[in-house]
């Protein structure tokens, strides 16, 4: 077998985790398996710049993460507005956050509604992750261990998913 050959194999057998850790970084299927793409044709291109009896899974995943982080800045780049009119006029225009249209504090009252509908075991976990608490925060202030909150927090967002439908 060639070196190109073991090369490729072991290119292969990355995949599976490769898919997982670019799903960690997007939280989008489509996007993490752009990214698995994207990442697998870089790494091919750049074969002859791989030394051996280097960590191969590493100099891997550490390529993805680059592209990763350079599709990242490359998307704020392109959403930043720059206000080049003479009195800043596109500076002053109020931000539009979605509430405060009647459609927007309507879908706000809709989501509120369907969590405090939940019980306690499922609403507390979800509304202290939503707040930006870490999961292990959570379990300690709850005294649960780190898995139920994990999978409290996913029906949650699973059913709460099921009775907002309309709004996707």
């Amino acid at each position: 077998m060639t070196d190109s050959a073991t090369f490729k194999k072991k290119l292969l057998g990355l995949q599976g985790n490769l898919l997982n850790f670019a799903y960690q970084l997007t939280t989008n299927r489509e996007a993490a398996e752009d990214l698995v793409q994207d990442t697998t044709l870089k790494v091919l291109d750049n074969e002859s710049k791989y030394v051996d009896n280097t960590n191969f899974k590493g100099w891997v995943f550490t390529i993805m993460r680059n592209i990763f982080i350079n599709n990242y800045r490359r998307t704020v780049r392109s959403s930043t507005i720059i206000d080049t009119t003479d009195d800043l006029y596109h500076l002053n225009l109020s931000q539009e956050s979605g509430v405060s249209t009647p459609e927007g504090s309507f879908a706000a009252k809709e989501i509120s509604a369907a969590i405090n509908s939940f019980t306690d075991d499922y609403k507390v976990p979800f509304t202290m992750y939503f707040a930006g608490y870490k999961y292990s925060e959570i379990a300690e202030k709850m005294g649960l261990p780190l898995g139920t909150i994990k999978s409290r927090i996913f029906f949650a967002r699973k059913r709460l998913q099921t009775m907002l439908k309309d709004y996707r």
